[in-house]
Formats: structure tokens, C-alpha cells, sequence
């Protein structure tokens, strides 16, 4: 049977697939997992819920908060606030457990549940698959004063919007670091409607702000951080300095310069790393980046004298590394950046703060960002083929080497199985377009070839 947790959560089609049943479930699953791990010893345990403001998240999130609360597990609900203030809410509450129900980027008929340990930390896979063993169990109920009580949280979004300003006048040691830019935000009518603007013009920033009438079903409808185009469109409207763009739950930013360019997470994170460098703040010169990191942003790491560690794609692999190893950036090309001194996790309004500051100091984005250059990227999906051979197969394995050889320092090659169909992906940069795409076709077609059912 497929995994029920994915990078990101369990996430699926709203009552078709997520059912409140599901939701009781998991959050009774997940009270016991920690239960015996002894997370709740010695103490009345306790969980903050938070949500993005898609219509099913409302019977969701209840389902979440009964079935805690039937677990024996008070609930703290802070209603609609973006997954980076769960997750900071629920470290700074002592909280056992955090849970956000959202999709994040994903249309609004889909929608998801993650959990966060103490702290703010996503949990390991051992303990979701534990809660994934424990499904469905029977088990003895409290009853009487035993079972847990729900509350609904007051001025807690304050409390995340005064941290997250309060870590960018820390790192740039100005009390109003954004003064002096113009910035366009479009909060994808998600979770970031008014923490996010709030945020960024408590920094200084003159904020014009577009797509922040979240009505439970216009989230990320044409607009956030998987659609540019509303957003290039207002900044020009305006002669913005630069713009913003968060998606539904806010766990990503990626911006516009004043020109209407795309500066997508890679160019985000490169910036953001060499002033860290240049500040001394950097830990051992490292940035922490996927496999799926353009070429460009290795060459212009390498230049200034930053080293990148790799991860595989995911924002739960990114954060391991630097968990693991002490580092304090990483992130991944679609905007998820982490800062790990002020957050647990991607988070796109700290992020847009982070960027709207470089802009404040070095003038213009568009400017800072040809440091970054941007190789072309030819990104080619081959279904109906065996992907557990993707990397055993000796002619294709052949046919890489070919290609890598062929495109020296000056390109790229990764073929990646997907996680969950019978596809391979087949990722090609180089030094122009058309030798991404000629590669990638021709390595496109040796896996149909050879992956062959």
C-alpha cells in the first residue's frame, strides 16, 4: 500500500480522499505515537492548530481539534495564520504538537494535514510512519476531566508578526530595514493576507497589496507564487521597487524585480547567502540546496566562495542537512527558504522581509541578481516506464555519461524516478536552450527505450 505521508504531509482531494474521518484519525494516531514516546510525560499535553483559509480546512480543522481533544489533548486554535507561524507558535507556546491543515500551493478542492514536534520541527519519517502503523486501533477513551479542551487563541498572529520583523532588524541591525521600498505583494488570497503586508510595513516598506480577499475558495486561483503574471503586471503598474509573491499557506515567496523578471528561490537563496557571507553570519561559508538548484547558482556560489551541499528534493530533506550539520540557509529553487536561527521551516513572509532588506541596503534587485545567472533548464516527463531501473540500466547510464561529458562544467544532468507514478523525469541545463533541449530529448527517448514496461 502507498504511503499515506508524503514530503509534505498527507495531502489529498478534500472529503474524497482527506475525509474528517481521516482527520480524527491521524490526530488520535499521532496523540498516542508521542504519547509513548514520552513527549507527554510529566504534563497535560498540548497542540496548536492552524489552518489556511480554504472552506474544507473549517471541518477539517475541527476534526483535527475533536480527535486531539478526544486523545485527551487540549488545543490551542489559532485559526487562519500561515504554516511558518504554526510552526513558530508552537515553539514559542511550549506546545507538544503543531498541526496545519493546508495545501499550501495546490488547487482549492485539495487540502492536507502536518504535523510539527515540540519545537516547530516537522516530524521524522519513523514517527509518521508510526502514526501511520496505529490507523484505525482500538483504544481505551478518557472520559470526565480527562479528555481535552479546545481553546481559540487570541493575538497570537501579533506575536508571529512581531518575531519575523524582529528577526530582520536583528540580522541587518536597522530598525526599519525595509525603509525606502516600494513592494507589491500578492498573498495568493492565502494564509498571509494580513500577517504578510502587516509584517512588511511594520520593517518600512510602502506596501501595495493585491489577491488578499481569501473567501475559502479563491486560494491560489491564477494568482501567489504559481502564477507570476498578476504580480508582474502590478509592479509595473506601480514602478514598484520589486514584488512579492507568497502561496497558500506561505511556506514559499518568490519576487519580481522592477523590471517585471522572475527571481525565482534560487536567485532568493543566493543573495540572501552572500550578504550572510559578508556579515559573518554564513556558518562555514555553506548554503544548503537540492538537486534541482540551477547550475547558475552553483557557478555564482562557487565564485564567491560558498559551498553547496546538496539534498534531494524537498524541503524536509534541506532542513535534515542543516539540522544535522549546524547550517543556517537552505531552501529549494520553488521558494521555500529557511532560515534556521528564526524559523523551523520555509517561510515566506520572513523571506520576503529578508529580500525587501537587501534591496533597502544594495538598490536594485534587478541589478543584484545578474550575479546570479540562470542556465537554461529543460525539464522532460517520461510516463509509462519502469522507474526502479532508472539508475541500473547500463545503456541509459551510458547515454548520461555521454551527455554529461558532452556539456563539461557548462551543464547539467539528473534523472530523477517520481515518488509516486510509473514516470522519470529527465532534467537537462546548459549553456543554451537548445542544447538543454536537444539532450534532454535524446536522453528522453533512451528512457522510453530502455525503461520500457
Amino acid at each position: 500500500m502507498a504511503r499515506l505521508f508524503g514530503t509534505d504531509g498527507v495531502r489529498g482531494l478534500a472529503n474524497r480522499d482527506l475525509t474528517a474521518e481521516l482527520a480524527v484519525d491521524l490526530a488520535v494516531a499521532a496523540a498516542h505515537v508521542l504519547a509513548e514516546r514520552g513527549e507527554f510525560s510529566g504534563h497535560r499535553p498540548r497542540a496548536v492548530i492552524g489552518r489556511d483559509p480554504r472552506v474544507s480546512g473549517e471541518f477539517l480543522s475541527a476534526a483535527v481539534a475533536a480527535g486531539l481533544a478526544s486523545a485527551g489533548v487540549d488545543v490551542l486554535s489559532v485559526d487562519v495564520l500561515p504554516t511558518p507561524a504554526v510552526a513558530f507558535l508552537t515553539a514559542s507556546s511550549g506546545a507538544d504538537l503543531g498541526v496545519v491543515v493546508s495545501a499550501s500551493h495546490n488547487a482549492m478542492p485539495d487540502n492536507g494535514i502536518k504535523f510539527f514536534a515540540r519545537g516547530g520541527h516537522k516530524l521524522d519519517d519513523a514517527v509518521e510512519e508510526a502514526i501511520e502503523a496505529r490507523l484505525g486501533e482500538s483504544w481505551e477513551r478518557p472520559t470526565g476531566s480527562d479528555v481535552g479542551r479546545l481553546v481559540r487563541a487570541e493575538g497570537l498572529a501579533a506575536e508571529y508578526v512581531s518575531h519575523v520583523v524582529g528577526a530582520v532588524r536583528e540580522f541587518t541591525g536597522v530598525d526599519a530595514p525595509l525603509a525606502g521600498v516600494t513592494m507589491v505583494v500578492d498573498a495568493a488570497h492565502g494564509a498571509a493576507s494580513v500577517v504578510g503586508p502587516e509584517a512588511l510595513r511594520a520593517a518600512g516598506a510602502v506596501v501595495i497589496v493585491i489577491n488578499a480577499e481569501p473567501d475559502g475558495v479563491n486560494i491560489n486561483e491564477g494568482v501567489g507564487s504559481t502564477h507570476l503574471g498578476p504580480l508582474q503586471a502590478a509592479v509595473l503598474e506601480h514602478g514598484a521597487d520589486m514584488g512579492v509573491a507568497f502561496d497558500g499557506d506561505a511556506d514559499r515567496c518568490l519576487a519580481v524585480d522592477a523590471t517585471g523578471a522572475i527571481v525565482d528561490g534560487d536567485r532568493i537563496m543566493g543573495l540572501l547567502a552572500i550578504a550572510m557571507q559578508r556579515a559573518g553570519t554564513l556558518y562555514r561559508d555553506t548554503l544548503v540546496a537540492t538537486v534541482m538548484s540551477n547550475l547558475g547558482l552553483h557557478h555564482a556560489m562557487r565564485a564567491a566562495g560558498i559551498e553547496i551541499v546538496e539534498t534531494a528534493v524537498g524541503d524536509r530533506y534541506v532542513l535534515e542537512a542543516m539540522r544535522e550539520n549546524g547550517y543556517v540557509l537552505g531552501g529549494e529553487q520553488s521558494g521555500h527558504v529557511i532560515l534556521s536561527k528564526y524559523a523551523t521551516t520555509g517561510d515566506g513572509v520572513l523571506t520576503a522581509l529578508m529580500l525587501g532588506a537587501r534591496v533597502a541596503a544594495d538598490g536594485s534587485l534587478h541589478e543584484q541578481c545578474a550575479a546570479i545567472a540562470t542556465l537554461p533548464q529543460v525539464l522532460v516527463n517520461v510516463p509509462g516506464v519502469d522507474r526502479s531501473r532508472v539508475h541500473t540500466d547500463a545503456a541509459l547510464a551510458s547515454a548520461v555519461a555521454d551527455s554529461r561529458a558532452a556539456l563539461g562544467d557548462s551543464g547539467r544532468v539528473l534523472l530523477r524516478p517520481s515518488g509516486t507514478e510509473p514516470l522519470v523525469r529527465v532534467m537537462v541545463e546548459a549553456a543554451t536552450q537548445d542544447d538543454a533541449q536537444r539532450h534532454a530529448d535524446a536522453l528522453a527517448a533512451v528512457v522510453k527505450e530502455r525503461l520500457a514496461f
